[in-house]
């Protein structure tokens, strides 16, 4: 007990900060004993605190309706969190009742229910990722109705689990990109049709800075109108299966009007991958408009080239110019006009990218088409290759 006490005192000549500091490496090698270090004095019991709460993940319903309720006792927690996760699967759900409102909500009862209500308390919140039933879509919506709890978020995820892996709708959420300080989000199988924002909705700029689209089903113009809030997009990521299930019915087939979608964001954007294998293209794609992107990622060259036609082609492409990496996740070269075009373009790519410095191609069965390996010969940008059933390996990791 002695050297528990003078191990204490030794301590207590730290700076707050610093102890802070070994409390968090405490808490990932054992919370038990943190929680234990908290009840030497009350200076410890609140670094503890923080440390213990600064990161939270829920994996089962009954641990937030706890925390909640702890929460309701202790209010000061609610501020020392900066990351939640809320993580687990519908059928946690059946024994539970989760929309009854709780004691003290400023909100009336029909606008959110407990889970929103403790969220909203966390002030500092920077983190916030969901993974629930989609039984909570509403209630964890109105949280980005406004005002705006989460005061701090910068980086949020959403994704709600539906019966048969149908895709959720998006418009219940559709304020998250209204919100003023996030600046990293990710959206995992959400349906948007073309209603968008209503033209009394619309908020000003934001300060969202990556926007990541995960298999979902996306009208190209309500993406439009989403892209014209953020002040300064750089990332712009969009996926999907080659098969996509349920069948796509809002997103257009045409990679064309996805990039016209991106159009608001042209003068910012410095990324821009679209992984999308069944999108198609009728036309050239007209990228000179986006003057600060760097990497460009297709699926195939007919989607930057657009497919052979009965009309007039021209010899070139509007890559961006400023543009550095190049980047085919499947095989090129299935479309003879299209390879023709793709080798006049890497020829003359002086003028069209001069700034380009690596291009990654996939290789199908028969290696690159000899006219782009030709072409790529004595040129300042690197070429790298890899095969096909590599790239989709990586892609489905």
């Amino acid at each position: 007990m002695a050297d528990m006490l003078n191990t204490a005192d030794r301590l207590a000549l730290l700076s707050d900060k610093l102890l802070l500091t070994i409390f968090e490496m405490l808490a990932r090698a054992s919370r038990h004993d943190l929680c234990s270090m908290s009840l030497v004095n009350k200076r410890y019991h609140q670094l503890a605190d923080a440390a213990l709460y600064k990161s939270l993940l829920f994996d089962s319903p009954e641990q937030h309706l706890t925390f909640s309720e702890s929460l309701d006792r202790r209010p000061r927690r609610g501020s020392m969190i900066s990351e939640v996760r809320l993580e687990y699967p519908g059928s946690e759900l059946s024994h539970l009742i989760l929309d009854a409102p709780l004691d003290r909500s400023h909100y009336s009862p029909d606008r959110i229910d407990g889970l929103s209500r403790t969220l909203s308390t966390m002030s500092n919140l920077e983190t916030l990722n969901i993974a629930v039933p989609v039984k909570l879509l509403h209630g964890i919506g109105t949280l980005f109705n406004g005002p705006f709890d989460l005061a701090c978020l910068k980086t949020c995820s959403l994704y709600y689990q539906c019966a048969n892996n149908e895709y959720w709708d998006l418009q219940e959420n559709i304020h998250i990109f209204t919100h003023p300080t996030l600046e990293t989000l990710t959206i995992k199988r959400a349906r948007l049709d073309e209603r968008g924002f209503d033209s009394l909705e619309r908020p000003h700029s934001t300060a969202l800075q990556a926007l990541h689209l995960l298999e979902c089903d996306i009208n190209d113009d309500a993406l439009a109108d989403i892209m014209e809030f953020p002040a300064a997009l750089k990332e712009f990521h969009m996926f999907h299966t080659a098969d996509p299930q349920p069948e796509l019915e809002e997103s257009s087939d045409e990679i064309n009007e996805f990039v016209m979608a991106l159009k608001p964001c042209a003068e910012t954007l410095e990324t821009i991958a679209i992984d999308h294998p069944t999108l198609g293209g009728r036309k050239v794609l007209r990228l000179r408009d986006f003057v600060a992107v760097k990497t460009l990622r297709l699926n195939f060259d007919t989607q930057l080239f657009g497919k052979t036609s009965k009309k007039p082609r021209l010899h070139s492409v509007g890559f961006p110019p400023a543009l550095e990496t190049l980047e085919f996740l499947g095989e090129i070269g299935t479309d003879e006009v299209v390879t023709e075009l793709f080798a006049n373009a890497l020829q003359n790519v002086e003028y069209m990218a001069r700034s380009l410095k690596t291009l990654i191609l996939a290789e199908g069965p028969n290696g690159l088409p000899p006219p782009v390996v030709e072409a790529c010969k004595d040129k300042t940008f690197t070429l790298l290759t890899r095969r096909v059933d590599e790239a989709d390996s990586e892609d489905e990791g």
